[in-house]
């Protein structure tokens, strides 16, 4: 998130879209109601669904999956033509002002650079246009016809109302509806917060779906602003932290980027030369203190850090790439640590088909999972038991309450939880934090005596934090690590400007530095109670003051740790004008007082720098150029503004340009990736969570209550095609594709409705993805049905859009 959950409380308007917080993240919708009980707060929720949180909303608009950036792109055509942009905000706060290559151009769905035979884009002549100088060229009438104003006005002149709500889906009165309240907000004295979760990402235009949304709260003014921002509603309550600790495959922790195969990345003099600019150009000094985290003393200058022992991709490592790997018998073996892809991954029968071609998996988690018993026959697969070979262990690990550590929440706030209870007696599951020790422990001993080269990086790691094997390792060492601390001195830094690239500091994860008190020992172990007291993820101070005394805002900067440097709102220099004065009382968070920054939060950028000082206007210090992007010119594989594209699979053809599928989506050519023609299957469907079932189940599914108020696999469906295919609510039906087949219970409901798509009647159903064949309550998986495709940034599969069919079992 750019802001944090307390946060909401400061909108006056919150828009929902992609997400259902009443239901799945229901501690959000305390903030959410107290801004509309406390502001007048209006809620807007988008979605295919009549959700529980549109049942509380003011304003809901259907919307068909898929179709997010027609949505949005037809909110900005509106903000722009009836003068609602914040306009001084846009002209000092984005490159709306900056000119662009003569070479750039648009046609038909294609940005300049396109290589249709690689389905991928050279982005050279994306660049900005400069002078013999280097500096960029800038039209700050924003008259220029080659200005970003200009070409975003030109590029957002296909999404008329009329156009967006054909094909959309939405109906025309409640689309203005949503406009109407949605674009309220680019005064300076009210903000609005976009929120959303898996219904945006898991698209192939999932990235650019997101950048949508900040291209709209940039053109209002909402982004640094209490209230404002977009923000991911993430899943579980360390989905960040893990993210934040370099889960992906194509980061390092703290976001740097993992080394690969190239000669841009050769060797750290190479790979430091890719620095970007902005508050990047720091980069060097965190990754040489992360492999100093890592080698310790072995990780020297002369040996570039070690930089030698990272290992380096050779290309996509991600999910459904991985799963074409096994399918395809390159990869042997798996770690599956609390995760659950036979339920929770795309495809379902090819992802069985491709773990049977495992020799071994590891299944680590707290029941046995479908992913652990993939092997086990089962309704609804294709491979069968007896041809499958792969040894499975299992490893069981320890409930939430069962383990002590800390997660971080989609507001970047660090916070500790302390363990409850015990495992029961007889149970011999263990922490995650035990597991990944021990086995690194034991890894480091099956090499100990080894005398060959290729050895040495696993020699040479560092790894001091418990006793020895078998023992639990000290948590507080750990958090020192990713605190940071002084080579020499043994103390850790205060915050990671004191990062170094010489091999003086070292840092497991330069983001959370400050996390730990400055100066401590870091040779020497903490009573608890001092460990408590340093850690700044344990602080719970719940008071919440401003400079002045008075209430504050809700960033109660004395609870936990959020990162950057304890800042709760990012990017929050754009809530003050050039000037450092707050656009308003009612939206102050940070200004200048004339001698230094004040406020209620720490700013997001360097506090000492005055407002008219080089620099200081500049809010969005991690970007080259300072400013928040309406062009991108970087950073984007699928174009510097977004386009729509149509889903893989889609009932009609793309209203606005002749490209269906976008065209930098990786397309996996392997068996058992059939595509479903829209003449055979005309139904969309989409997969969704729902409060009473976690995830893939298996936490919720093994609980006698829980299991009781859901007990069945179902499909949502509306009652007009319930009609149409004479199914009646409760009766067994099955929902069918290419890729599988789902047996559910029927849910005749008034929640979804047809959608009219430039004439077409087109129908929807949603099913929730919380099933599989273990546990007190099974069913079908959704994912049988869904495909091997995904975003083309990011290859999160695209779940929330496919075409399939219903009958009566």
């Amino acid at each position: 998130m750019t802001n944090h959950w307390v946060d909401f409380k400061n909108a006056d308007v919150i828009f929902i879209i992609g997400g259902n917080p009443a239901e799945n993240h229901p501690i959000s919708w305390k903030w959410i109601e107290e801004a509309q009980r406390t502001r007048g707060a209006k809620i807007v929720t988008v979605d295919p669904r009549f959700t529980r949180s549109a049942a509380r909303s003011d304003v809901y608009a259907p919307m068909r999956s898929g179709t997010d950036i027609p949505f949005i792109f037809g909110l900005m055509k509106y903000i722009i033509d009836n003068g609602l942009e914040h306009r001084d905000y846009v002209l000092k706060y984005t490159n709306s002002s900056f000119i662009i290559n003569d070479e750039y151009e648009f046609n038909d769905g294609l940005f300049s650079g396109y290589d249709a035979a690689g389905r991928k884009y050279a982005n050279a002549s994306w660049a900005y246009k400069k002078d013999e100088e280097g500096n960029v060229i800038k039209d700050e009438t924003l008259q220029d016809p080659r200005c970003v104003w200009q070409l975003l006005k030109k590029h957002l002149e296909r999404y008329d109302v009329d156009t967006v709500c054909s094909v959309t889906g939405t109906p025309k009165e409640d689309y203005l509806a949503v406009a109407e309240i949605v674009c309220s907000t680019g005064s300076g004295d009210r903000s609005g917060n976009i929120n959303y979760a898996m219904g945006t990402t898991q698209h192939t235009v999932g990235s650019q779906n997101v950048r949508s949304y900040a291209m709209l709260q940039l053109l209002l003014g909402n982004m640094g602003l209490p209230g404002g921002g977009v923000n991911a509603l993430r899943g579980e309550a360390n989905v960040q932290g893990s993210t934040d600790f370099a889960l992906l495959f194509h980061i390092l922790p703290g976001y740097l980027p993992a080394p690969t195969g190239t000669p841009l990345h050769e060797n750290l003099e190479a790979y430091n030369k890719t620095t970007p600019g902005g508050y990047w150009t720091n980069r060097p000094k965190f990754m040489a203190s992360l492999l100093k985290a890592w080698w310790g003393d072995y990780a020297t200058p002369e040996n570039d850090f070690s930089y030698d022992f990272l290992p380096k991709s050779y290309g996509n490592h991600s999910f459904i790439s991985i799963f074409e790997a096994m399918y395809e018998g390159t990869i042997k073996g798996l770690i599956c640590w609390g995760q659950n892809p036979m339920v929770g991954g795309p495809n379902s029968n090819k992802e069985r088909a491709a773990m049977a071609n495992l020799d071994w998996l590891v299944s680590i988690d707290l029941y046995e999972t479908e992913t652990a018993a993939f092997w086990q026959d089962n309704d609804g697969s294709q491979a069968k038991s007896a041809d499958i070979n792969t040894e499975v262990f299992f490893l069981p690990a320890n409930a939430p309450m069962e383990k002590e550590g800390t997660v971080s929440n989609s507001g970047r706030w660090m916070q500790y939880r302390w363990k409850a209870v015990s495992p029961r007696e007889g149970v011999h599951s263990k922490s995650d934090l035990f597991i990944a020790n021990d086995l690194g422990l034991r890894i480091k001993k099956l090499y100990e005596g080894s005398t060959a080269a290729k050895d040495i990086p696993i020699q040479k790691l560092t790894w001091n934090y418990s006793a020895g094997i078998g023992e639990y390792p000290n948590i507080q060492r750990i958090a020192k690590e990713i605190n940071g601390y002084n080579v020499e001195t043994g103390k850790t830094v205060g915050l990671f400007g004191e990062l170094q690239a010489d091999g003086t500091t070292a840092c497991g994860n330069w983001i959370y530095s400050g996390c730990y008190t400055k100066d401590v020992d870091v040779t020497t172990d903490q009573e608890n109670d001092q460990f408590y007291k340093d850690y700044k993820a344990c602080r719970r101070d719940d008071t919440d003051l401003g400079p002045d005394g008075k209430e504050g805002i809700g960033s109660y900067l004395n609870w936990s740790y959020a990162w950057p440097a304890n800042r709760r709102i990012l990017y929050n220099r754009c809530s003050a004008d050039w000037n450092g004065n707050s656009w308003s009382k009612d939206k102050a968070s940070i200004w200048w007082n004339g001698e230094k920054w004040a406020g209620y939060d720490v700013p997001d950028f360097v506090g000492t720098r005055a407002p008219q000082d080089p620099g200081g206007m500049n809010p969005f210090i991690m970007m080259n150029d300072g400013v928040g992007a309406l062009f991108a010119p970087t950073g984007m594989v699928d174009g510097p503004f977004p386009e729509h594209y149509e889903p893989l699979e889609s009932p009609i053809p793309n209203a606005f340009n002749s490209v269906e599928l976008n065209p930098a989506v990786h397309i996996y050519d392997s068996s058992m990736n059939e595509v479903c023609s829209r003449d055979v299957y005309p139904i969309v469907a989409t997969t969704y969570r729902m409060c009473e079932h976690w995830q893939s189940g298996v936490m919720t599914r093994n609980l006698a209550w829980l299991s009781e108020l859901v007990p069945h696999m179902f499909v949502e469906l509306s009652e007009e095609l319930a009609a149409a295919k004479q199914i009646k609510n409760g009766e067994q039906v099955e929902v069918f594709n290419e890729r599988g087949v789902v047996k559910a219970v029927a849910m005749v409901t008034k929640r979804f409705k047809p959608f009219n798509i430039r004439g077409q009647e087109v129908h929807q159903i949603g099913m929730p993805w919380h099933f599989g064949y273990k546990g007190i309550v099974t069913g079908h998986q959704a994912n049988l049905l869904t495909s091997h495709i995904g975003c083309a940034n990011t290859r999160i599969p695209e779940y929330k859009a496919f075409l399939c069919d219903v009958r009566r079992a």
